[in-house]
């Protein structure tokens, strides 16, 4: 991406749809807000979830414009990766409880995906402390010593606590790409394990550097002109993720478990899925929280396949569906792009994972 411009990749998973609307939370985006006198830049916050349900409702989705309500009644589908986690559950619930008040199907949500997402603060967060030990990134002492002192369960952790992560993270680490631990690092300005630690604290493109690209290019004039972004002229640049907001954040839900027990009870179609060189919200945390949902095995874990390959792992429940993808990181379709669309159209089809090539 020489030209720090946007392009089209040419695996696009949203040819597969009739219809794939691309829409996060208002404030995951280019978006600002006022913390004390200052404003920040937006990196994760709950509440918006409200609101853009409320808009869902009114129609940008259901009623576009020209065809006469075509998909209001078509199959609805949500999915995310990351932070949402939380989000897409949450939306899931919100349109549930909005039929149902209804006393009629509004919008025909047929099931969710998520793929590496926040799910449970305590698990997820003592599952990326095994992953890192378990992959070699940290040493026996520092393993011990942050299970030894860090709990996890509080909003805040003991200096002992920050310390071990601290050296854990920044010390041993090194410049690790911690969204994919065996792809390259962008050396001249990581913030991988920054990151890593920052999260613990609170609470098949080969570029290393994409955020960075993305940075400029959303910092540029006409690119934010054309978003109709930046209209009050902020006086600093936009980033991905503000430090300032990001420590002052606490509207988030410790656990999206007991959503998701509601949701496999009303049979929503669930699929969770991780890539497994992922250290921000590993496989293992992922697993760790899975596992007090108690589900009944429908299919034992078996491996999948893509074009000959093993694809990754799965196991499917009653109500649920876990999958690993083989090879990728944080944002699977980033590294694994046709596994990654393996794994969509089964979704879709409502289909177990190939079981052979």
């Amino acid at each position: 991406m020489e030209d720090r411009d946007a392009r089209r990749l040419p695996m696009e998973l949203r040819r597969k749809l009739d219809h794939f609307e691309s829409t996060k939370p208002v404030p995951i985006s280019i978006s600002t807000a006022f913390l004390g006198t200052e404003k920040q830049t937006f990196c994760f916050w709950n509440l918006p979830t409200e609101l853009d349900f409320r808009t869902l409702t009114q129609a940008p989705i259901l009623k576009i414009p020209g065809t006469n309500g075509l998909y209001q009644y078509r199959d609805f589908y949500i999915a995310g990766e990351s932070y949402a986690g939380h989000y897409v559950p949450q939306l899931a619930k919100k349109i549930h409880h909005y039929n149902k008040a209804m006393n009629k199907t509004i919008i025909n949500l047929i099931g969710i995906m998520v793929g590496n997402g926040d799910t449970d603060r305590h698990y997820d967060r003592l599952g990326a402390v095994t992953y890192w030990w378990s992959h070699a990134m940290i040493s026996d002492g520092s393993y011990k010593t942050i299970l030894k002192h860090c709990s996890f369960t509080e909003d805040t952790n003991s200096d002992e606590c920050n310390a071990a992560l601290y050296y854990a993270t920044v010390i041993e680490f090194g410049q690790v790409n911690g969204y994919s631990i065996y792809s390259p690092s962008c050396l001249p300005q990581t913030n991988e394990t920054k990151l890593l630690h920052r999260r613990m604290l609170v609470e098949e493109e080969e570029d290393p550097c994409t955020e960075s690209y993305a940075e400029i290019y959303y910092n540029r004039p006409d690119v934010q002109r054309a978003m109709h972004a930046n209209l009050t002229a902020i006086p600093y640049k936009w980033t991905a993720c503000n430090s300032g907001m990001f420590n002052s954040w606490g509207d988030s839900d410790n656990s999206i478990l007991p959503i998701y027990k509601e949701l496999i009870a009303v049979g929503l179609r669930i699929w969770v899925f991780s890539g497994d060189t992922d250290a921000v919200v590993p496989v293992t945390g992922t697993r760790l929280s899975l596992s007090h949902l108690n589900l009944t095995v429908r299919t034992r874990w078996y491996p999948w396949y893509s074009e000959n390959q093993v694809g990754g792992w799965t196991e499917v429940y009653e109500g649920l569906t876990f999958a690993t993808v083989r090879g990728a990181g944080h944002e699977v379709p980033v590294l694994q792009p046709r596994r990654a669309l393996t794994l969509l159209r089964s979704f879709l089809a409502g289909k177990e994972l190939p079981r052979s090539y």
